[in-house]
């Protein structure tokens, strides 16, 4: 007979599982759910889709929270635009901001835990954000928009950007920093205490 410690196990690598593709639903629900800033052209998109995926790699692991970003960029497929281009760098990009956070989470599990594998997650995705858009997803938009356009949609706000990596080191690092690495996480910090036990079917 299995061990009662077995069973328990089994239920809750179950109820991750299903926790997950629930999170992954709310991910792709969100991740349609885009709009534009005003202070960074119109073009770069916030969304809040990061959120299940942080909150799953809190809850279940980091492959939890990879595992969220891989389905919802899956189904977005479902409705791309970009041949899938614009779903292959938002993986990158969320994958390398939840991987991170949930990895320190789960070895520092306290809220100063989650407060350092946020920004240290934040910090990651920034980073990665450059090569990304500078050689996967720029380059796609190219094939609708001249370069010159895209550079000058940077320089209508800051006329003396004049370079892709300068527009991106400007302006896209710090979005993925600040609002959509930090700011994601700010709201994970409001609710996550209040869902963690139904996540997790604690009463």
């Amino acid at each position: 007979m299995q061990s009662v410690q077995t069973m328990q196990k089994k239920r809750i690598n179950v109820r991750a599982v299903t926790m997950t593709g629930m999170l992954s639903a709310v991910a792709y629900v969100l991740m349609l759910l885009d709009f534009s800033i005003p202070i960074i052209p119109s073009f770069v998109k916030m969304d809040f889709s990061e959120l299940p995926a942080l909150i799953g790699a809190f809850a279940f692991g980091p492959v939890s929270g990879v595992a969220v970003c891989l389905v919802k960029n899956l189904l977005h497929l479902l409705v791309t635009s970009t041949g899938g281009v614009g779903e292959l760098a938002n993986f990158l990009l969320g994958a390398a901001f939840v991987f991170p956070a949930g990895l320190i989470y789960k070895r520092m599990n306290s809220r100063k835990g989650a407060l350092i594998g946020s920004v240290v997650a934040s910090a990651v995705m920034a980073a990665i954000s450059l090569p990304v858009n500078l050689y996967i997803t720029y380059p796609f938009y190219t094939n609708f928009m001249p370069m010159e356009s895209i550079i000058g949609a940077y320089q209508a706000i800051i006329p003396w950007v004049d370079s892709l990596t300068k527009a991106l080191l400007i302006f896209n690092v710090p979005f993925n920093f600040v609002l959509k690495g930090l700011g994601n996480a700010f709201i994970t910090f409001l609710i996550y205490k209040k869902i963690s036990p139904l996540l997790k079917g604690r009463h």
